[in-house]
This record gives structure tokens, sequence and C-alpha cells, in this order.
């Protein structure tokens, strides 16, 4: 059962404005935020919570990073948007950076996540058609079943999601939808010669944390080599130090041909996305073909610089190893009736709540809520746990109390 509690007044005042003024597209939990920092967030009652969503993994470096905003109100105080009909000083400085960090040829700068995905696939379109010898509008992409790429049009013509899909189409042609990590789909589908790319998530973040068999990424990743597929990972969520490797992919020693990346790029700051390819496949695109008004603009290159930086200067990465064992382990150890699976890989983990109540994941989080800790259902019974990647083993003892604490009296 579910503790009773009541939201103040001042809560509710901003709660009623977004119900009368703004569009009914999300579902939030009745928490108002109006401060953060480090894993913390506070409420504008000032209620301290930790905060086990990181904007999706857009806060990895954790909420308002003294180097990130510091790099923001310089940059900020200077210069922040010139368009590409100029260059500017620091967009070469930016890709010079980024390209040497991930080592890739070139890169193309964009804003949100979904705007890089659908760069990535025009890009991969393109190379089909002047490249591979792709016959005009024949290009097929491969995508997987339970995926989330973004909710564009385009994207959402190969969403295997009801809610994200229905009554929005017709959809647009060229994809091919196969099961997730199935092996044996995959070198099916890429007997057809007019395969462009295999669009892949290293792990399947909003289907509620599904990790691969070991050995996957790799083998997918020579299927397509050898039918002449380009490989195309979406590392917006799973990238940056998330799963306790700079990239998901690295833990299987994978190059993606195009490697997408978003959130953490900017340490949730504002929209920074990126898209990395060799010149073979990015050359392909020329002047007119493809770009944005605020791609590549100053602000978001001199935040990017310094948000990559602290990632490696932090050694993100490691802890997210160390203290994503530590979380996983320490939820397991409550061993409660309604935990059916624990699962994830660094700091990007996830539990399935076994219930019958289809609305008990959403009641736990309720229930976490006033305890302290803040997270999300997705796809029903699935809530995804993922701090920033700056949270200690102290914090993590105690967000263990809490979920064990919070099971107790939501299910009692």
């Amino acid at each position: 059962m579910i503790p009773s509690f009541t939201i103040s007044e001042r809560s509710q005042h901003y709660l009623g404005l977004e119900a009368q003024y703004g569009a009914h597209n999300y579902h939030p939990l009745p928490v108002v935020l109006e401060r953060g920092e480090g894993v913390f967030l506070w409420d504008v009652d000032g209620k301290r919570y930790y905060d086990f969503l990181s904007g999706y993994s857009a806060v990895n470096q954790g909420h308002c990073h003294p180097r990130i905003i510091a790099s923001l109100i310089e940059q900020a105080k200077r210069l922040t948007l010139t368009s590409r009909a100029f260059y500017n000083n620091l967009l070469g400085e930016y890709e010079q950076f980024i390209t040497g960090y991930f080592g890739y040829d070139k890169v193309l700068p964009m804003n949100t996540g979904v705007e890089a995905v659908e760069t990535a696939l025009k890009l991969c379109r393109h190379w089909a058609y002047l490249v591979k010898g792709v016959p005009e509008n024949a290009a097929k992409i491969i995508v997987c079943s339970n995926n989330f790429h973004g909710r564009t049009l385009n994207v959402i013509s190969f969403s295997t999601d009801p809610t994200a899909r229905k009554n929005f189409g017709p959809y647009m042609a060229g994809y091919e939808v196969i099961p997730y990590n199935n092996l044996t789909a995959l070198e099916q589908a890429l007997q057809d010669k007019n395969v462009a790319g295999f669009l892949v998530e290293p792990i399947q973040g909003e289907a509620g944390v599904v990790v691969p068999d070991e050995g996957y990424l790799s083998k997918a990743y020579q299927y397509c080599k050898d039918a002449n597929v380009l490989f195309i990972a979406d590392e917006i969520q799973t990238g940056l130090a998330r799963t306790g490797k700079m990239l998901a992919c690295d833990h299987e020693n994978v190059r993606p041909d195009i490697l997408i990346l978003g959130k953490a790029l900017s340490g949730g700051t504002l929209p920074i996305s990126a898209v990395l390819a060799d010149d073979e496949i990015m050359l392909t695109i020329k002047p007119g073909e493809h770009g944005s008004t605020y791609g590549g603009n100053p602000l978001a290159c001199k935040v990017a610089i310094t948000s990559l930086q602290v990632l490696k200067d932090e050694k993100m990465a490691e802890n997210a190893v160390a203290m994503g064992q530590l979380l996983r382990d320490g939820i397991t150890a409550i061993q409660s009736p309604y935990l059916s699976i624990v699962r994830g890989k660094g700091l990007l983990n996830a539990i399935v709540i076994k219930h019958t109540d289809p609305e008990a994941a959403w009641d736990l989080c309720l229930t976490l809520k006033e305890n302290g800790l803040l997270a999300k259902p997705t796809h029903g019974d699935k809530i995804r746990f993922a701090p920033p990647l700056t949270i200690t083993a102290a914090q993590v003892n105690d967000c263990v109390a809490i979920i064990q604490k919070s099971l107790e009296q939501a299910f009692s």
C-alpha cells in the first residue's frame, strides 16, 4: 500500500500551470524541481532527492557541474550563434577535439538526439546510392523491435511501440524490423543487396535496459562488414561513460561506421548531438543537402569540449563500473518477491517488478519519491535506475536502503 501524501500548495500551482497551458504529451511524477547539484535535486518546497534518471542519461556528469557551467557562462557572454552561413572560432576546434576523442575523420554537429538519428539515416541512404550503388529509392535500413530512436514521423515509421506510432501514419518506407539480439534474423535480412545500414542500440534503454548477449554486437558488426552494410550505433543514451566504457560498443571493441551521440554531450545544459563517420561516408553530403541553424553553434561547441573532458578527467567510466556493480549487488541482496529481474551494465540499470497490479511500478516510483529517490517506469513493469556517474559508494548504499524501504512500503 502506498503511503498517503499530499502535494503542497506551491507545487500544485506549478502542476496546474502545466496542465492548463502545456500539451499533455508527458506523464511526469508529481514533483516540481527547482535546483540540482551533483546527484541531487531539490523541489520547490526544499526537499532533496537522489536523481536516478539523470535526464535519461543527459546528466552523466552530475547536475550543474561547475566546470561545464563555467564554460557555458563564459561563452554565453561572448558569442552564442552565428549559423553555418559563417565560420566561427570554436567549431573547428570542437570538430578536431571530438573526432580525435572518438577516432573518426569527420563529425556533423546537430542539436537533439532524434535530429542526430535522422542525420545518420540520411547519411546512410546517401552513401548507399553514391558509394554502394543501390538503385535509386531502393535503399533499406534494418532496425530492431522495441527500439527507441526518437519520435519524429520518420523514426516512428519503424517503431514497434503502439503508443508512439498509432494514428500518426502514413509511415515512411525503407525499413525492415527484426528481433533485437537475434543474429540469425540479422544474417537473413542482410541477404537483401539493397540493405544500406543496420541501426541498433547497444543496450535498449527505453525498452527497459535490455542487455544483448555477449558477442552480439561484435558478430552483428562483422555480418554488416561482410555484406557491405553500415553498422550504425545509437549511443545517445548508452554512450559517454554511462555503461562503464566511453561507448557501450567499446565493451566488444566495435567501432561503428556511423556513431550517434547526444544527451551528456552537454552535461544536461542545452541540446547538443553529433554524428561521426569517416570520409568515405561523411563526404557524400554536399552543401545544401543537410544542415541546422543551431548545429555547431559556438556555445554548444565550447560546452561539449568541456563536457567530454570532464568525463575523462574525473574517470567517470571507471566509477560507473564500480558503482553499477555495487548497486546491482545491493538491489539483488534485497531478495524482494516483487523483484523479478535486476539487470544492467555500468550505471545503466533497471528492475522488473513482479506484481498483479499493472500500476505497481508507477506506485513504487511514487513511494520512492516520498522516500527521497526519483525514478520513472518504462513500459509498465520496468524502472530504470541510472544516477549521475559522480555517485559515491556511500550514496549508492543509501539509495539501496531507500529502494528496500520503498518496496516494503509499496507492497505491504
